[in-house]
């Protein structure tokens, strides 16, 4: 592996952890209490932005283009599952900026929480699933140092907390009230503490590789 690519992953990994924690501290009730609803927001809102850096940058190391036909199977899934994921974290970008806008206005700050939106979920979900699909080929990978089983597997995990997360903060449509406000902070805490975790052991990867 290259000293420059080196580099690049480790400011991936940095990316995700550091975003994961952004989304992990936000997620916490008695943070939310103790700073308010407007930089409870501001907290998820710049922690997308990592998490869009970092998967720009993984974008970018699985190719700036989609893979040819000739491409073997692993290949293909990693790439998209890095295409896919950018996608979600710019579905997150979107949502926190709108939770931000909304919770500086105090005329709609009440109940303007940030809470996990389905299309980010769902982008997230298919790019684990395709990373798991990767890396079960992982001597197929053009770079296996890349990616590690653990990391694809706990980012599944996160991914699927995220995906509860998202359906915990369903709005009642009769009631207004969110369909599990438990799950939706609950979900939201274990999803980036496995992204987290993951974020930590792939940037050990590339020194050890």
């Amino acid at each position: 592996m290259s000293a420059d690519r080196a580099i690049r992953l480790r400011r991936e990994a940095w990316g995700f952890a550091i975003g994961s924690l952004f989304f992990l501290v936000g997620a916490v009730p008695f943070y939310a209490t103790a700073v308010g609803v407007p930089f409870d927001n501001l907290t998820f809102f710049v922690g997308a932005l990592f998490f869009t850096a970092a998967a720009f940058v993984q974008l970018a190391l699985s190719g700036r283009r989609p893979p040819r036909r000739a491409t073997n199977r692993a290949d293909l899934y990693d790439w998209y599952a890095a295409a896919i994921q950018f996608v979600g974290t710019l579905f997150f970008n979107v949502s926190t900026t709108e939770a931000l806008i909304t919770a500086l206005d105090p005329e709609t700050r009440v109940n303007s929480g940030w809470r996990p939106d389905a299309f980010g979920s769902v982008c997230f979900l298919l790019s684990s699933g395709l990373a798991v699909a990767a890396t079960t080929k992982r001597d197929r990978l053009w770079d296996p140092s890349a990616r590690t089983w653990r990391c694809t597997w706990l980012n599944m995990l996160g991914s699927v907390f995220f995906g509860l997360s998202a359906i915990g903060a369903y709005v009642i449509p009769s009631t207004t009230d969110l369909l599990s406000l438990f799950w939706a902070n609950l979900g939201t805490f274990l999803g980036a503490a496995c992204f987290l975790t993951a974020a930590l052991l792939s940037r050990r990867a590339p020194a050890a590789a």
